[in-house]
C-alpha cells in the first residue's frame, strides 16, 4: 500500500508540473491505467484485471477546469461511517463555487494527515455513461490527489474526477459525498462508470 500511495503522490506532482492541463490529464489517465492493471495494491479484483483494457475516462475538456477561491463557511462536522476505517471525521473548511456546476463543500480530515477532501455526486452519477453511483472524488490530498492552487484557492478540475476504491472492490467502504457535495448538473468528464 505504501508504494501505491508513493506512486499516486508522484503522479499528481507530475500532473501539477505539466504546463498544459490536457497533457497532465493524459499522463494521469495512462498512469492510472498502469497502476490499476499492474500494481499489487490495485483496487481491481483479480477477475477485473484479467481482461483490463483501461479505465473509461472522458476526453479532456478545458471548460470543466476551475481555479477557485475557498470561501469561508459555517463550521460543520461530518462523521463519515465506513466499514473498514470506522468513523472518519471531517470539518468543513469552506466552499468553492464552480460556475455552471454549483457550490461544493471543502472538507478537512481531522485525523491522520489532515488533508483536504472534495467529493462530488453529480446528476449523471449512477446513470449509464455517468460517474459511479455513489459519487466521485475531486481532491483527496491526504492520499495525494491534489491538483494545486494558492494560499486562498484550489484547482478543481472535474476532468480528474475518479470513483472511490469501493466502486471496484466491495470490501472497501468509502466516504460518499454528503449533501453539500451534491449538484444537479451532469458532469460528463472524468472517469466514467458503465
Amino acid at each position: 500500500m505504501r508504494d501505491w500511495r508513493r506512486q499516486v503522490f508522484a503522479l499528481y506532482a507530475a500532473v501539477r508540473a505539466e504546463p498544459e492541463p490536457a497533457a497532465g490529464h493524459d499522463l494521469w489517465r495512462r498512469s492510472r491505467d498502469e497502476l490499476f492493471r499492474d500494481h499489487p495494491a490495485s483496487p481491481l479484483l483479480p477477475e477485473q484485471r484479467a481482461g483490463f483494457a483501461g479505465l473509461t475516462v472522458a476526453a479532456y475538456d478545458p471548460a470543466w477546469r476551475f481555479e477557485v477561491e475557498v470561501r469561508p463557511a459555517a463550521e460543520e462536522r461530518w462523521d463519515a461511517q465506513t466499514g473498514t476505517d470506522g468513523v472518519v471525521p471531517f470539518e468543513r473548511l469552506g466552499t468553492v463555487s464552480l460556475p455552471g456546476v454549483g457550490d461544493l463543500d471543502v472538507w478537512r480530515l481531522t485525523t491522520y494527515g489532515g488533508g483536504l477532501f472534495v467529493p462530488l455526486r453529480d446528476a449523471g452519477c449512477g446513470r449509464p455513461g455517468g460517474g459511479y453511483g455513489g459519487g466521485r472524488y475531486l481532491l483527496d490530498t491526504v492520499k495525494g490527489a491534489d491538483l494545486g492552487g494558492d494560499a486562498d484557492g484550489l484547482v478543481v478540475d472535474l476532468n480528474f474526477a475518479y470513483p472511490p476504491s469501493c466502486a471496484y472492490d466491495p470490501s472497501w467502504a468509502c466516504p460518499l459525498p454528503p449533501l453539500g457535495n451534491r449538484v444537479d448538473t451532469v458532469v460528463p468528464v472524468g472517469e466514467l462508470y458503465d
